[in-house]
């Protein structure tokens, strides 16, 4: 994804059907530094975005808890922040190194560190390269401000994440049964048909030939001759629809038990204790912090050999 112009459209779509003179001086300018911004000749920096945003009529700290799927303490102050960015930078990094992040932005670590300690100020564009590369959810994170249907570059590649989105929720098995067409052994194949991935899985041919039409139906998937090649592969995040991620939740859930009583290859494992208030809370940020990570090692991995499901659960079981 350019990054830069995403930048620029990003600024305008903020601006909407205001003036850029007018908004320039909304945001406190003397000059239009609005056609700076939108022209790509200058950038703001992350922050001064997140200050245009709120002045432009954006409930940032609303925005950034969506994005989020939580509300950290430090949203919670009734005020942008100033340290808001590195702020946000330390809950999307997780457990990951600087030197992870880096690689996989092309940028220095020395910046990179510079960065996520708030001694300077990534530009948008940047910004915005740090948000993919720690959350790999930066189509999320401009839903979380902007009509992504306002922003040319990614308007597309919008319509294309909410099809698949609503086909994970429609059947959950449509996403396993891309994953299987992902690695490497299927991609060989010059034939696959619906039996040879409901034997591979554990499903029924018609739940593998359903998915199977779904994802064509939702343009993830076409047919070559005899197999079928994926067209595009999107880390989709459900959690817009509550409702429809616990009972995905539940499904996860429900494949985890199944293989723990068919003896299963895999790490089925679970630890009953009492903690403080304050530790289980830890836990938790432990918990989302792992997530992250594997996340993050998931996207990074080569080759594709093995479709694994991640079923993790912590829960208090007394109030």
């Amino acid at each position: 994804m350019e990054v830069e112009a995403l930048a620029r459209e990003l600024v305008r779509a903020i601006r909407g059907r205001r003036g850029q003179v007018a908004f320039s001086r909304r945001i406190g300018c003397q000059s239009n530094v609005l056609y700076t911004w939108e022209s790509g000749r200058r950038y703001p920096t992350a922050q001064r975005f997140l200050e245009v945003a709120q002045r432009g009529g954006v409930d940032v700290a609303a925005a950034l808890a969506r994005f989020l799927r939580s509300r950290p303490a430090w949203l919670d102050t009734g005020a942008l922040a100033a340290d808001s960015v590195p702020r946000l930078l330390a809950e999307l990094k997780g457990n990951r190194t600087l030197s992870d992040i880096a690689h996989a932005t092309s940028k220095s670590r020395f910046r990179v560190a510079r960065w996520f300690a708030g001694q300077t100020e990534p530009r948008l564009p940047d910004f915005l390269l740090l948000v993919h590369a720690t959350s790999y959810r930066l189509l999320d994170f401009v839903a979380a401000f902007v009509d992504p249907a306002s922003v040319p570059s990614i308007k597309a590649a919008w319509r294309e994440l909410e099809a698949a989105r609503q086909a994970a929720y429609t059947s959950p098995w449509c996403h396993v049964v891309l994953r299987l067409l992902e690695t490497e052994r299927f991609q060989q194949l010059s034939a696959v048909s619906a039996g040879q991935i409901a034997s591979e899985l554990g499903i029924t041919t018609t739940e593998a030939r359903a998915a199977l039409e779904l994802l064509e139906t939702t343009d993830q998937i076409e047919r070559r001759g005899g197999t079928f090649a994926v067209k595009q592969v999107y880390n989709v995040d459900l959690a817009q629809d509550p409702e429809a991620v616990q009972k995905l939740k539940a499904w996860a859930a429900e494949i985890g038990l199944m293989r723990i009583k068919s003896g299963s290859e895999g790490l089925y494992s679970y630890n009953l204790f009492c903690v403080s208030e304050r530790d289980y809370a830890e836990l938790q940020r432990l918990q989302r912090a792992y997530y992250r990570q594997l996340r993050a090692i998931v996207a990074e991995s080569t080759p594709s050999e093995r479709v694994v499901m991640a079923n993790l659960q912590l829960f208090a079981l007394s109030r």
